[in-house]
């Protein structure tokens, strides 16, 4: 019992510490933009040295991510919990949808606004997004019933994380998952186009 006590009074100066570094992390980012702080000043401004912020977060950018595993749930839990009778990609638009709504209301557009205008945190960004593909393969090929995906599940998923990527940086974001996942889902049919060979 004292075991379970200290493991978890341990657990709760953990949290809190985390907790304390990703504040001081948001506050300096805010006020200063990405580049200009350094991770001394987080780790002094924590309370902290540099190691126990590291320990934390891998790397610099992973402090402007710090919800990115609970990102990674909702994605999976999207197509894993869907309706029945929902299509996967009628799923993953919806997900999306609501994804971008969070990301673009208080407190989060901040963190966009500070995403976006740094170039690392995009390139960061995209590269983390880009790392679910293999568990949302595996949460379809499952939803299929096959022991190994198909080619098609594994272009299927590829493209349809790229759809969020785009999405998220266009004026009208619905507009933009509806013509990503109508061209998954129905192929390329171009309208009024001549033919180069005819």
């Amino acid at each position: 019992m004292v075991d379970g006590v200290t493991a978890g009074r341990r657990e709760r100066k953990k949290a809190a510490t985390r907790a304390g570094i990703l504040e001081a992390a948001t506050t300096l980012f805010l006020e200063r933009g990405f580049d200009a702080v350094t991770v001394r000043e987080i780790a002094d401004a924590a309370d902290v040295s540099p190691k126990t912020v590291f320990s934390h977060f891998p790397q610099k950018e992973a402090l402007v991510f710090s919800d990115e595993g609970e990102r990674h749930d909702r994605l999976i839990a999207a197509v894993r919990n869907r309706a029945a009778g929902m299509s996967i990609s009628d799923a993953l638009k919806a997900h999306y949808l609501a994804e971008i709504a969070a990301l673009t209301s208080e407190p989060q557009s901040r963190i966009l606004a500070l995403m976006e205008g740094t170039p690392a945190l995009v390139d960061y960004a995209e590269k983390m997004w880009l790392r679910h593909e293999g568990a949302l393969v595996a949460a379809i090929t499952d939803d299929f019933g096959l022991e190994e995906p198909t080619g098609e599940i594994r272009f299927y998923v590829r493209f349809a994380l790229q759809v969020q990527l785009v999405a998220a940086h266009e004026p009208d974001p619905q507009a933009a998952i509806d013509a990503g996942f109508r061209l998954l889902d129905q192929g390329w049919a171009p309208s009024g186009e001549a033919r180069r060979d005819q």
